[in-house]
């Protein structure tokens, strides 16, 4: 995970997508992540991440993109058949619940969320967890999910466009890079 404007989107459609495209590397990393992810309130105090947080977030990204990988590649297992991600996944889903919060005025008396509580890894965890668990249950969200097309590109995301014929995690970043490299094509085709 880093800093850079490619590393900090949030635009595949779900929390649990974004914490697949991206590898906390570390816990400050991690903790920058879990805010700008949205899953705390501006201005929560995070409270300390140690080393002991990114090893279970780490764990918790393979198993959603190993499910989300098979759902894309191969669709539906078979009844009954045993996938040992989906057993971590519910594991982390069930561990605590997801962090409370509540509504309060801010200095200029808007309402804002505000957590009850200071969040804790395992609830953090398990947010991100059920995000998946109702991604991958939902039928009409898993037919939806879509890997980009961009070169070099794995991003995965949930294809909510008109028509369902969006081909980029963002037009915007691979999108821009396909059309600068099909001009580049061109113009070179046009030289010859």
């Amino acid at each position: 995970m880093g800093n850079g404007s490619y590393d900090w989107r949030f635009d595949s459609g779900r929390v649990c997508l974004d914490l697949v495209a991206v590898a906390p590397d570390g816990p400050e990393g991690l903790g920058r992540w879990l805010v700008a992810a949205g899953l705390l309130p501006p201005g929560t105090p995070l409270g300390p991440v140690t080393g002991h947080w990114v090893a279970p977030f780490l764990e918790l990204r393979d198993c959603v993109a190993s499910l989300v990988d098979a759902e894309i590649d191969h669709g539906p297992a078979g009844p009954g058949a045993v996938d040992p991600a989906i057993a971590r996944l519910n594991a982390f889903a069930a561990d605590s619940a997801p962090p409370a919060v509540t509504a309060v005025r801010d200095d200029e008396g808007i309402l804002v969320r505000a957590p009850l509580a200071r969040p804790e890894c395992a609830a953090l965890l398990a947010a991100v967890a059920r995000d998946a668990v109702d991604l991958l249950t939902d039928p009409v969200a898993r037919a939806r999910l879509r890997r980009c097309e961009g070169d070099n590109c794995r991003r995965v995301y949930l294809d909510t466009s008109r028509g369902r014929r969006r081909r980029w995690c963002a037009s915007e970043v691979c999108g821009n890079r396909e059309r600068v490299a099909r001009h580049r094509r061109r113009t070179a085709v046009a030289r010859v």
